[in-house]
This record gives C-alpha cells, sequence and structure tokens, in this order.
C-alpha cells in the first residue's frame, strides 16, 4: 500500500496528463466539452477511476463515453509513461453526477424560496387574532389596584389580622406532654 500523499500525486498526475491528452492528442470528434472534475486512485495503486462532466445532451454524453471508452488504451499508455511507476494503473471513466444532483439541489432551493414568498405575500395582511403581544412582560404587576381581591389583599398587610409574635406562648404545651400525658399513662 502506498502512503495517502503518493496517492494523492499520482492522482494528479493522472488528472493533468488525461486533461492534456483530451485537449490536444485525441482528435475523436464523438468527444464533446468535457471537464475531468476527479481521479480517485487506490491505495495499492492499480486501479484509477476518471470522473467527467460532459456539457450538452444526453446523446453528447453517450458520444463521449464511447470515445472515451475507445481511448482507454492510448490514455493508459500515455498515463504510464507520465508516471514513471513499475505498473501502470488500469483506468475507467465515470460519467460525474455532480452537476446533476447539483442543478436538483439548485431547483429544490428555488422552489422554496417561491414557496416562502408566496406565504409572505399571503400574510402581508394578517392581522392577530388577539393582542399583539399575548405574552407577560417583566414590567406588569400582579397586583391590580383595582381588583376585587385587592381588599382582601390590603387588608392581610395592614395589621388587622392577629400578629403571631403578640400571641402569649408561655402556656403552649405539645400534645402528649404535660399534666394530661401522666394522667393517661
Amino acid at each position: 500500500m502506498a502512503d495517502a500523499a503518493r496517492v494523492r500525486k499520482v492522482a494528479d498526475r493522472i488528472h493533468e496528463t488525461v486533461a492534456r491528452l483530451l485537449q490536444g492528442r485525441i482528435k475523436d470528434p464523438r468527444i464533446g466539452f468535457i471537464t475531468i472534475t476527479d481521479v480517485r486512485v487506490t491505495g495499492d495503486l492499480q486501479q484509477a477511476t476518471i470522473f467527467y462532466t460532459v456539457y450538452g445532451s444526453d446523446e453528447e454524453r453517450e458520444d463521449t463515453a464511447a470515445a472515451l471508452r475507445s481511448a482507454t488504451g492510448l490514455i493508459r499508455s500515455e498515463v504510464g509513461r507520465a508516471l514513471g511507476i513499475r505498473l501502470t494503473p488500469s483506468i475507467t471513466f465515470q460519467l460525474d453526477s455532480l452537476p446533476t444532483q447539483a442543478q436538483a439541489f439548485e431547483d429544490a432551493l428555488a422552489q422554496a424560496r417561491a414557496r416562502d414568498e408566496q406565504i409572505a405575500r399571503t400574510y402581508a395582511g394578517a392581522t392577530y387574532a388577539g393582542d399583539a403581544d399575548p405574552y407577560r412582560h417583566d414590567d406588569e404587576d400582579d397586583y391590580d389596584a383595582d381588583d376585587e381581591d385587592a381588599a382582601d389583599y390590603d387588608s392581610a398587610d395592614s395589621g388587622d389580622a392577629t400578629d403571631y409574635d403578640a400571641l402569649d406562648h408561655d402556656d403552649y404545651e405539645p400534645a402528649g406532654t404535660g399534666a394530661d400525658a401522666e394522667d393517661d399513662a
């Protein structure tokens, strides 16, 4: 197994070599507007997968795939010369689905934006069913002077009720202690 840095260098070299070959040396008219998006090499440097995209219709993509399959031998021999390693990796071409997925994602985002705008237009003139702000805030008091319970609240605070400290606690005996408890025993 080769280390990750070497695998990445080999993948980069394959990417450069294949792009150069497709630009200049391979003159197949079936090859459309092609872009090499990524190259992935296995850890043992035996297989390389080259991802590509083609700008155009489905027919142009199929023609480009057929042209790449027919030129795979030439591309592999040139990659072997450029790499200078003992074993040249076998090469497979894979149509990259990333642009298709990106377009589907962009379409979904556009639909979401359109729905958001529609909802915003629908609720632009809407009013609240209750108060504009139904929540209680810190500046509001629980005590209201106009409330019916205000008289009860005021009388409890005014000292009209019996003050606990003013009671005589000297003659208090808990149950079960004192003279009655001795008689029961």
